[in-house]
């Protein structure tokens, strides 16, 4: 369903005021900022990654661990709670957004924030943990609200710091509501859509109650469930990724020298990638590797405050190894499949060609700008490859499905047009003319719907006609090319396990700011909110991209501006306590005995 479809005057002014928030709030000065921030920390911690990395370790596995410290979780719970609220569709969806919009140099960028990230999540969990409530010591509660309430109070401004901490929350509900919620919920619904055949709405549902069965049990559930999916997941989804990489393994060093090189130079458009600048590459890298990691948001603080600890920085270096894992590791993975499999270049071939060429006939908006239209043409079916058959109810001969080479109804396209004016995102003067394809008594057509605003008649580069892959859509895409099938039931599988699992967590981060500002009276109505917001992002009014871009840039944008002052006033405490803690650790003041079963520790 196209976003015409439903209430276009209403969604389309939506996205029209997100976009021009998010020219706001995601300017490039705003980008340099929190790379700067991240850089600044590393350096006046002296590297914090590599006590992540090395000692973060040992805490995890249960090395320092004593039942008696107050909290809710162990560390590896605590770990795998905000794991789970990073490790998920961020990482199959938000790196196929990233490449298939910024180029292989946008993987450059987000190795990058992922090495700051880790000097921003050590810094934000250690201040969380230092201002944390642990009035009731089984179930304490901190984030950057409570470092802005209780930091200002110590200054004489707890008006202040209550003003600052309620803003945070604001922004907190923002994004778990979009990034953390719908982003997750509406690549599933496309993702089992296009491998099972399976309503989005259907999908909806079904996400809906599952998440609400386990939000229901508070933090404790959380961390339990968390604590057996993340490992499982993680696991299945880079044995898969590792496969790929290996079957490519010639094409992988020359995709590291395309990573580095167009990440400082223009990418060249080719087949179904329009092109990009080095600055547009740092874009795209930076804003979803920040949506992947959430370094800076301030959001995983949250979970890490329920930890069983009376050492506050051992659980901020604990939380330094999130960006390490989320972003070096398994982002790292995703894009080297995408990029060695072909598909985010892929040609036309194969796929299918306009069985006409269009023309273009001339309009004008509302504004009195020139704008083009190509209405319909004829589409012919694609291959015969990488077919399979799914049973429906009622047919005992079942219903033909493909990985997106044969066409169905509903499916929807691309083809690229040139304008002739050079774009400053892209460097090209190419553009994506997106449609969608109907078919009627066996032949298939290609409806554009949307005209193109350009002074000149575009004029169209091919007769090819691209498949849209939106989000984890074009990395199932991806595995396919290698293996037929497996992206399509590895991907719909470790979506359903990341998106699940990354909804439970942000549903508990928007609760907690909830009850920071409403009290804990809210948080059935939250709930109830939270998960309804599920379905209704599986109805069909997101489609593309950058409809999609819109929605998650929003919540992790405010975010961003709200916690990174935080950081900067009070990181200060942080650092004098992590440079403490640093000295007791080398003077062998902490005790430490055999690391436990991690089956163990999930079970707590």
């Amino acid at each position: 369903m196209n976003s015409s479809d439903s209430s276009p005057d209403f969604f389309g002014a939506l996205m029209d005021f997100f976009n021009q928030v998010n020219g706001v709030i995601w300017a490039d000065w705003v980008l340099y900022a929190v790379l700067a921030v991240g850089v600044l920390f590393t350096l006046w911690s002296g590297f914090c990654q590599f006590r992540a990395i090395f000692h973060g370790t040992a805490v995890t596995a249960g090395k320092y661990d004593d039942k008696d410290d107050p909290g809710a979780i162990n560390h590896f719970q605590a770990l795998s709670a905000a794991l789970s609220a990073t490790v998920g569709l961020g990482n199959i969806g938000g790196v196929a957004v990233a490449i298939a919009l910024g180029g292989p140099g946008a993987v450059f960028w987000m190795w990058m924030v992922g090495l700051a990230g880790m000097a921003l999540k050590t810094t934000s969990v250690t201040l969380a943990m230092l201002h944390r409530n642990v009035d009731d010591p089984e179930n304490p509660r901190g984030g950057p609200m409570y470092v802005a309430q209780k930091g200002f109070e110590r200054w004489g401004l707890k008006w202040l710091g209550s003003l600052i901490g309620g803003l945070f929350c604001v922004t907190l509900f923002i994004s778990a509501i979009t990034g953390g919620n719908m982003f997750q919920a509406w690549n599933v619904g496309v993702t089992t859509n296009e491998a099972l055949g399976i309503p989005s709405v259907a999908v909806g549902i079904v996400l809906a109650i599952v998440v609400a069965m386990v939000i229901i049990g508070g933090i404790k559930r959380i961390g339990h469930v968390a604590g057996i999916l993340v490992p499982v997941m993680c696991v299945l989804y880079l044995i898969a990724g590792f496969i790929v990489i290996i079957m490519n393994i010639t094409s992988i060093p020359g995709i590291f020298g395309m990573i580095f090189t167009s990440a400082f130079n223009p990418q060249e458009a080719t087949g179904a990638f329009i092109g990009g600048t080095a600055g547009y590459a740092f874009l795209w890298g930076m804003k979803r590797a920040l949506f992947s990691s959430e370094a800076g948001q301030g959001s995983s603080p949250i979970a890490h405050s329920a930890a069983k600890t009376s050492e506050p920085v051992r659980e901020g270096v604990v939380a330094g190894l999130e960006p390490f894992i989320d972003t070096i590791v398994v982002c790292t993975l995703t894009a080297l499949v995408i990029l060695s499999s072909g598909a985010w270049d892929r040609g036309g071939v194969g796929e299918a060609q306009l069985a006409q060429t269009p023309a273009f006939t001339q309009g004008t908006t509302g504004e009195g700008a020139s704008a083009w239209n190509l209405g319909t043409q004829g589409v012919p079916p694609g291959g015969e490859q990488a077919t399979w058959y799914v049973p429906l109810p009622g047919k005992t001969d079942g219903a033909k499905k493909t990985t997106g080479k044969d066409w169905v109804d509903g499916d929807n396209a691309f083809v690229v047009a040139r304008t002739g004016a050079t774009s400053e995102a892209t460097g090209t003067d190419l553009i994506r003319i997106s449609g969608e394809v109907h078919e009627h008594e066996g032949a298939y057509y290609l409806s554009f719907e949307d005209p193109v605003e350009s002074e000149a008649m575009p004029t169209l580069v091919s007769a090819d006609v691209f498949k849209e892959y939106p989000g984890a859509a074009l990395t199932a895409h991806a595995f396919d090319r290698a293996i037929p099938g497996l992206g399509t039931y590895l991907v719909l599988l470790a979506a359903w396990l990341f998106a699940i699992s990354t909804m439970i967590s942000w549903s508990y981060y928007g609760e907690q700011g909830v009850v920071f500002v409403l009290g804990k009276w809210a948080v059935i109505p939250y709930k109830i909110f939270y998960c309804a917001m599920i379905i209704v992002s599986t109805v069909g009014i997101i489609t593309t991209d950058a409809e999609l871009d819109s929605l998650t840039a929003l919540g992790t944008g405010v975010m961003l501006w709200a916690n990174i002052p935080i950081m900067l006033i009070f990181g200060y405490l942080a650092m004098k306590a992590y440079h403490a803690y640093g000295r007791r650790l080398k003077a062998g003041e902490f005790t430490a005995h055999e690391a436990r079963n991690i089956e163990d520790m999930a079970k707590e």
